[in-house]
């Protein structure tokens, strides 16, 4: 079995883990999709090029590491966080200008101008100027609105109860029937204005505010690691990977750099002189493996015990959406095999022999 072998240390990373928001946990060993998609990104792939992976390592230590999150709230609140105004709203651009900063947790009114810290006094008379604008609007829909449009309902009700003394296509049937068409047309060009002048006056020029909160957050980081990455691939995807394995600067985050022990192709075994062998390294490893005791607990063959993920590995597009093939493995470590093949393989590098095992 041929295959390409990396050995990789990074000094720090965080392989962070999907369902993760106020604390960004990380996975123990970065995920099969973690790894395709940087072998990819550093061969210049635009479609996927199949390979397997065996992922294996260790890590000295881990840390949580404190980092200041930013986050845009669906809804301008008026008595919190930062004012801001977005520069496109009709884009998907975080880009924006700072309209005022509330000073306290609590208590505060970027209207009334209580406790806040004013960065654009224009904007901020725009905003308000807004706000005022929709309470006129509220104003008019309940003085003014409102009981016109109670009389054209009641109006509408004598017509229906009208239609009901004539006979269909009468003169006098059709006669009301028109009428009652009018009053309809009526309605809906008033609440059709209505809503055309909100939503240009109000809703559209409102809608690029937004209120911009931060808080405290935190990255799980492992300190220490060492990657022994295994790639099964079709022969010329492999000289690819090789040939740019240099090109690879970071795993996980952007600054989680690498750098590459070795990377070399190599001659896998299923089999070995010595028969058992055991790991150093903890590992992700095909859930049937275990569960058939193809690998098990180094110290006396028995079933290991580890930590089940459900692992991203590629995706398919569907309907515009990425659908993932999942693969279930167990994290594990103090582990030992004995008989290979058939998915499980040797391999040596210098005195040091690994279990490969292809997800």
């Amino acid at each position: 079995m041929k295959a390409l072998r990396l050995i990789i240390h990074q000094n720090s990373a965080n392989y962070k883990k999907e369902e993760t928001v106020d604390n960004k946990m990380t996975y123990p060993l970065p995920p099969i999709s973690t790894i395709i998609g940087a072998l990819h990104c550093i061969c210049g792939y635009r479609e996927y090029k199949a390979m397997d992976i065996s992922i294996q390592g260790k890590y000295e230590s881990m840390h949580r590491e404190p980092y200041t999150d930013y986050c845009f709230l669906n809804s301008v609140q008026d008595d919190r966080g930062i004012l801001v105004k977005m520069q496109n709203g009709s884009m998907l651009s975080d880009a924006f200008e700072k309209v005022a900063t509330a000073k306290k947790p609590q208590g505060n009114s970027f209207r009334e101008g209580i406790t806040i810290h004013v960065d654009n006094p224009k904007l901020l008379e725009e905003y308000r100027a807004l706000k005022d604008l929709n309470d006129e609007i509220a104003e008019f829909k309940k003085r003014r609105l409102t009981p016109v449009m109670e009389l054209i309902k009641k109006r509408k009700k004598r017509l229906a109860e009208k239609k009901k003394e004539h006979v269909k296509k009468t003169p006098e049937y059709e006669l009301v029937e028109t009428r009652e068409k009018e009053i309809k047309a009526m309605e809906k060009e008033i609440k059709s204005r209505l809503e055309q002048y909100q939503r240009e006056k109000y809703t559209i020029p409102i809608s690029r505010y937004r209120s911009l909160t931060k808080s405290m957050k935190f990255y799980e980081i492992l300190d220490g690691i060492t990657l022994i990455l295994h790639v099964k691939a079709k022969d010329e995807i492999l000289e690819d990977i090789l040939d740019h394995i240099y090109d690879l600067k970071s795993i996980g985050r952007s600054e989680d750099t690498i750098s590459v022990e070795n990377a070399e192709i190599v001659e896998l075994k299923e089999e070995d002189e010595e028969g058992e062998i055991v790991s150093n390294y903890a590992a992700y490893i095909d859930c049937n493996m275990v569960k058939e005791e193809r690998v098990y607990l180094r110290e006396k063959k028995g079933r290991i015990s580890g930590t089940k993920y459900y692992l991203n590995k590629n995706y398919e597009i569907v309907d515009g959406r990425r659908i993932f093939t999942k693969k279930k493995v167990l994290y594990v470590s103090q582990y030992a095999a004995d008989e290979f093949g058939d998915g499980l393989y040797v391999d040596q590098y210098g005195k040091e022999k690994y279990i490969v095992n292809f997800l």
